[in-house]
């Protein structure tokens, strides 16, 4: 099968975009009409068609991205193809780009797979091919690529600019860095991410060096230890501390500090991150984010992260180490009780899933958020053994991103944990072939779960005409 990988997975490619081509007309035609945050999207993209790139709705809190990118592919097609009238940038059209999206994100992430796992002489084509089409069809990622949201073309271009970082086009990545950049002011935190894969890179080739000097060939993985925490904590310094060091990693980053330095002033100039109405994005010490995103990675990832051996593992590691994990506990503890927020949209609206889950769950008794921190323990657990096999700068990297990414969100929104669930996902060890399949079989029967209720189980505000849908 290895030569006819291209083949196969072309083919594969084609299949999937005629499939979710079938899903997007089913989708198109239930609901032809704007729907959530699209009476924002939908309008503003239709200014920019129309050439009035000067009028803005104050409602939206996002740069011109997806916009710009629309207007960008539609109308020189629109003009080679003579379409005229009410199609061009219609609804219908506008979400049509996201669908391309969403192919070029299948495509992304087996590239993706095949370059973090080249090493891996043991990886099939077979594991590479399934493991990108389930992480294609993430429902989260999935479901949003049928409707004009950021989402799609979001990911598209933090998925682009990691794969150039990895290639080691750093210059392109940049820029690619500066297109996610204008989808969601967010982003920037995964452009830190891919600088911090860089410099990770390169602390693990100069320990490799100091270890040889010292005979000691142990790649630095989780420390398991005070010693081993003590001895990377003086090497960090001692790197840090040399200018050489300090020049070397400049240069080798300096596009992605450009990048960063010009979000600053962005920051700066505008008077904060979030662009438009900034009364319902708030930015907070949301902690239990943390809590909520290990959860959901377990969930998504249950195939992987749960089984008989690693509840066994997880038990035997607590029995071993009493005190660290009681002091995790009443740290958690704290977290939870001092800096849990509620968002007053997921206490409001009721057609996003969080909405049931915040209702069904957190808010029976006041205690049940307190007994959720042993789950939370063990999916924390779960989420750091499955990234061992990667070094201890870069988990230290992207763990130092997942807590920007994700604490200072006061609203609990699954979207916001697609792309540091992605990256989680890409850089464990490559499953193997039997688990991606339920994987793969787990994301699209809730795929078709979400878009059967989508379409079939709607319902009506009291106080307003329009139908409701359940969705993300």
């Amino acid at each position: 099968m290895e030569r006819l990988e291209p083949l196969v997975f072309s083919a594969l490619v084609s299949c999937s975009f005629l499939i979710a081509s079938v899903l997007f007309s089913l989708i198109n035609r239930g609901q032809r009409n704007p729907y959530m945050d699209e009476i924002f999207h939908v309008p503003q993209a239709q200014r920019y068609c129309d050439g009035r790139f000067s009028e803005w709705d104050p409602m939206i809190t996002t740069l011109p991205g997806l916009y710009l990118v629309s207007t960008g592919i539609i109308k020189p097609v629109s003009w080679l193809m003579g379409w005229t009238g009410t199609v061009v940038c219609s609804t219908g059209m506008l979400r049509f780009i996201n669908l391309l999206f969403s192919t070029g994100n299948l495509y992304l992430l087996y590239l993706l797979l095949c370059k973090i796992h080249q090493k891996n002489k043991a990886t099939s084509a077979f594991q590479r091919i399934v493991s990108a089409l389930a992480l294609a069809s993430f429902p989260l990622l999935y479901f949003f690529s049928f409707l004009y949201y950021t989402d799609a073309g979001s990911t598209f271009f933090i998925l682009f600019a990691y794969l150039m970082c990895l290639y080691g086009s750093h210059s392109i990545a940049a820029c690619l860095g500066f297109c996610a950049f204008m989808f969601r002011q967010s982003n920037i935190v995964w452009i830190i991410f891919c600088a911090g894969s860089v410099v990770a890179q390169k602390l693990t080739e100069a320990w490799k060096t100091d270890s040889l000097k010292k005979k000691d060939e142990k790649t630095p993985a989780a420390p398991n230890s005070a010693a081993e925490i003590k001895k990377i904590v003086q090497f960090l310094l001692e790197y840090v501390l040399s200018l050489n060091n300090l020049k070397a990693l400049i240069f080798l980053t300096w596009p992605y500090v450009i990048l960063v330095l010009g979000f600053l002033l962005f920051v700066f100039l505008n008077g904060g991150i979030v662009v438009g109405d900034r009364t319902n994005h708030e930015t907070s010490l949301n902690f239990p984010q943390l809590f909520y995103f290990f959860s959901f990675t377990l969930v998504f990832s249950i195939s992987h992260l749960l089984s008989p051996h690693k509840i066994a593992s997880f038990l035997y590691s607590v029995k071993k180490h009493p005190l660290f994990y009681t002091g995790l506990v009443l740290v958690s503890l704290l977290l939870v009780w001092k800096f849990t927020y509620v968002h007053k949209f997921l206490l409001a609206d009721n057609r996003h899933y969080t909405f049931y889950v915040w209702k069904n769950i957190f808010q029976k008794h006041e205690l049940i958020k307190y007994a959720l921190i042993p789950g939370y323990i063990f999916a924390a657990w779960t989420f750091i053994e499955a990234l061992k096999s990667k070094s201890v700068f870069w988990n230290l990297a992207f763990f130092i991103c997942l807590v920007a990414a994700t604490v200072p969100q006061k609203l609990l929104e699954f979207r916001y944990f697609i792309v540091p669930y992605l990256i989680y996902r890409l850089n464990i060890p490559m499953p193997l072939g039997f688990k991606l399949l339920v994987e793969l079989a787990i994301y699209s029967l809730i795929n078709v779960l979400t878009i059967y209720l989508f379409l079939n189980k709607t319902f009506q505000w009291p106080d307003r005409k329009e139908v409701q849908r359940f969705m993300w």
